[in-house]
């Protein structure tokens, strides 16, 4: 029989109470005592049992996930698998809920997160624009005993919170790869859009994408990215001036995740002269666009993974615990017509 939490107490000389604090990392143990309780556990081979610890809390754990306010398919989509997520895992005691912030007002959106209490909530996984503002709400939520993590939009913060998402400069190298790929050796201008340059994920993703484009491709030239804010009118206004101003151009790399809107009217200004365009995520849009020949390829990351991992994060950092690394690895996946 695998050792408990008794055998535990007595090899490293302390009483269970003082084990119960150490493997939920609560204060008031000296440093002396937390390195005597590591040491007995990985000299008698402890492993809790996470399912009777969960049952001993007398309550289950309590997840958020905070999203944008604006979104279009790729937000339904992750929505969709939260939605999966909280009806199969209640018979584990766990719950989760949606917070929506208005992602461009960085003060509303912290105010927003101010508001999320540590009797409400265990933990948070946060998809939003790397602000100041938000940056140290999710510090003072941390300082209120709410564990966070960031899922597909990363957070660059001081004290290396976890990220749960793709490589984004690898995805944006994975776009560049293919772009030259298929344009071999034709050259032009490339247009490059992005919902906003505050997400950590579209300067990743311009930077990979830069790096192969300017050094494999030097008769192709990637223009200075454009914002569309999300908002379809932006979108048209800036593709619409984007083609009028350069009569060159031959590629499109949309590196926002709502790629249906830019697909279409790039489409209508560009006329029947070929595209070369590639996005990010899958969607029922992309994937028709895919079809149709309007998308030439496709950089994924699967959401649900990117859900059940980051509840998975979020419920090891509540129990003091390293998570699996193999099994939190989001993959990059591309995705062509022909492998739908």
């Amino acid at each position: 029989m695998r050792p408990t939490t008794k055998d535990l107490a007595k090899a490293a000389g302390v009483s269970l109470a003082t084990i119960d604090r150490v493997l939920n990392g609560r204060s008031g143990v000296r440093q002396k005592t937390v390195d005597a309780v590591n040491e007995a556990i990985e000299r008698i081979g402890f492993e809790r049992n996470q399912v009777a610890a969960t049952l001993a809390r007398q309550k289950g754990y309590r997840f958020g996930f905070v999203l944008p306010r604006s979104g279009d398919e790729f937000l339904d989509v992750i929505k969709k698998h939260i939605a999966e997520f909280d009806h199969a895992s209640r018979a584990e005691m766990i719950q989760t809920k949606i917070v929506r912030i208005d992602e461009h007002d960085p003060h509303r959106a912290a105010k927003t997160l101010s508001r999320l209490s540590a009797d409400d909530y265990d933990g948070i996984a946060i998809m939003a624009p790397e602000t100041p503002q938000i940056r140290d709400a999710l510090h003072r939520m941390r300082e209120r005993g709410i564990q966070t993590v960031a899922f597909i939009s990363n957070q660059q913060e001081e004290d290396n919170q976890s990220f749960v998402g793709i490589d984004n400069v690898a995805a944006g190298a994975t776009a560049g790869r293919l772009m030259a790929r298929f344009l071999g050796k034709t050259s032009g201008s490339i247009l490059v859009l992005a919902e906003t340059m505050q997400s950590r994920d579209s300067l990743e993703r311009r930077l990979g994408f830069d790096r192969i484009i300017g050094s494999t491709s030097p008769q192709l030239h990637a223009l200075p990215t454009l914002e569309t804010h999300g908002y379809p009118e932006r979108t048209h206004l800036v593709l619409t001036n984007a083609f009028a101003a350069h009569d060159d151009i031959v590629g499109l790399y949309i590196m926002g995740s709502e790629a249906r809107v830019a697909i279409d009217f790039a489409q209508e200004l560009h006329g029947d002269e070929k595209l070369i365009t590639i996005a990010h995520e899958r969607t029922p849009s992309t994937e028709q666009a895919l079809r149709d020949c309007t998308l030439d390829a496709l950089i994924n990351q699967d959401p649900g993974h990117i859900v059940r991992s980051a509840v998975r994060t979020l419920r090891a950092k509540c129990e003091n615990r390293e998570t699996l690394a193999s099994q939190e690895r989001i993959r990059i996946e591309i995705l062509l017509a022909e492998n739908l």
